[in-house]
């Protein structure tokens, strides 16, 4: 049996402890000659369900469809702490939220341990990041929103040498960046689109050069929702827009308008996915390179009445996650629906390249089961909202959670204790709350008890958001800012 939580295996270790029902993946090591480019591509609040290769037949998608046709598609990739900075906290470390402090936005990330990029550097890699970074790498002592609009120094850029950044905006069509120097440009036009085709120069450059790993972070599609460009909001029609069950009533009208305009960025990005894998099969770099689309977190978009993130619902923690890799997968799309959570993708991301995993990363590499070796049934997904924040803060009706996401049940305690349970195969759209129905007290003790041993084996006492605020030496007047 694979021990696939084991993240400190580099490849050869692995081969040594490996069954034969990792055939593909020993096969895959031995014939493997060089290491794989990486382009890493997530976009910002882009929930799993708004895909056309995910039944959504809305939503204008055919690039990333294709894509996904193509490639790995993880059914359950969660963001198991749904909102931006602590998502792009745990993609750079490997880390849960309270071993690297950033479970609140605009919180500094002082990473304990090599970083993501740092881990590609010291393997020969070329390293590259373009658009949104969000992990507030500027000074502390500026005020929102002065914090999101001064450079990130090149200390605090934690590993990335190609930088064309800025640390926060979601004026899409008026937006500026840094490069590495800390000399400000403007974007011209729709910002994701001129950040693609800087990323598609990136990439053509350095094709023929030797393995790189670039990043590319975009904005969209992150309200505000009616800022696409005219082509793309053309579109859709409010009035034609079909809803999720779970969007009460009385918020039809104002979730149809903000859906328009959510589906019309995303009808742009999914032109800019084309244009970035058009380059990478000009450059002739196809088969060595892995390409991943995925988010930081989805959007509730007035289900269950609710708007943003941070939420324990499928709407704000699934996220879309396609991985492409010819060499090892050819081009056959493969399904796989085991929970995948966010500082899951640092270790698989390295083992599939073969560098060493650093120590201090806690999530568990993957890159075997991408392959083919079965994954774990018991594999679960933690759920965490340390402290709620700005549009979920404790006056909107905010409140600390931990909980699960397994293959079938979404199980959720507060402080006060069980609080949801969702049998997500007969009720998709999580309308029947089962914590206290009496048939189903067995299996909340069993996910009670996986939640436990979870929460145990990431050291989490799961204390009020204030213990942590004042451990981390946080300010916080429990204001509801806009994030």
């Amino acid at each position: 049996m694979i021990k696939t939580s084991m993240a400190s295996f580099t490849r050869r270790e692995f081969i040594k402890k490996a069954s034969l029902s990792t055939l593909p993946f020993l096969m895959y090591c031995n014939t493997l000659k060089k290491q794989p480019n990486v382009v890493y591509v997530f976009a910002d609040q882009w929930r799993a369900s708004d895909t056309g290769y995910a039944g959504n037949k809305q939503v204008h998608t055919p690039n990333l469809d294709n894509l996904a046709s193509k490639s790995l598609v993880l059914t359950n990739a969660v963001s198991g702490c749904p909102v931006c900075s602590p998502y792009r906290a745990s993609l750079m470390t490997g880390q849960y939220w309270l071993t690297h402090g950033v479970f609140y936005n605009d919180k500094p990330l002082k990473p304990r341990g090599v970083t993501l990029a740092n881990a590609f550097k010291q393997a020969g890699y070329a390293t590259g990041y373009i658009g949104k970074w969000h992990l507030m790498g500027v000074s502390e002592d500026l005020p929102y929103p002065q914090n999101r609009q001064a450079p990130v120094p090149k200390d605090k850029r934690m590993g990335f040498d190609f930088w064309k950044t800025r640390e926060c905006t979601h004026d899409y069509n008026h937006s500026f960046y840094y490069d590495e120097n800390d000399v400000k440009h403007t974007w011209q036009g729709y910002d994701a689109i001129a950040q693609t085709q800087l990323a598609s120069e990136y990439i053509e450059t350095h094709a023929d050069k030797g393995p790189f790993f670039l990043m590319l972070s975009w904005g969209p599609p992150h309200a505000p929702y009616e800022t696409a460009p005219q082509k793309y909001r053309d579109m859709f029609d409010p009035k034609e827009i079909k809803l999720r069950p779970n969007v009460p009533k009385e918020l039809e009208e104002t979730a149809k308008a903000e859906i328009a305009g959510y589906y019309a960025h995303m009808a742009a990005l999914d032109d800019c996915i084309a244009d970035l894998l058009g380059t990478i099969e000009k450059g002739g770099i196809e088969k060595h390179t892995i390409f991943v689309f995925t988010s930081d977190h989805g959007d509730m978009l007035r289900s269950h009445g609710m708007t943003k993130k941070q939420k324990p619902w499928d709407e704000s923690i699934k996220v879309p996650f396609v991985l492409r890799y010819p060499q090892l997968h050819g081009k056959k799309g493969q399904v796989l629906e085991v929970p995948f959570n966010t500082p899951d993708i640092m270790p698989t991301l390295l083992g599939l390249c073969d560098i060493q995993i650093p120590k201090a990363v806690e999530g568990s590499d993957f890159s075997a089961i991408f392959a083919g070796a079965p994954a774990p049934e018991e594999a679960v997904a933690l759920l965490s909202c340390p402290v709620p924040f700005h549009q979920w803060g404790y006056s909107k009706g905010g409140r600390e959670y931990r909980g699960l996401r397994t293959r079938r049940y979404t199980y959720v305690k507060d402080l006060n204790g069980p609080w949801l349970l969702y049998d997500n195969t007969l009720d998709p759209y999580q309308m029947n709350n089962l914590v206290d129905h009496p048939s189903y007290q067995s299996i909340k003790a069993k996910l009670d008890e996986r939640l436990q041993r979870k929460l145990l084996d990431t050291r989490d006492a799961f204390l009020p958001g204030q213990e942590y605020m004042k451990k981390w030496g946080y300010g916080w007047d429990g204001s509801d800012a806009p994030d």
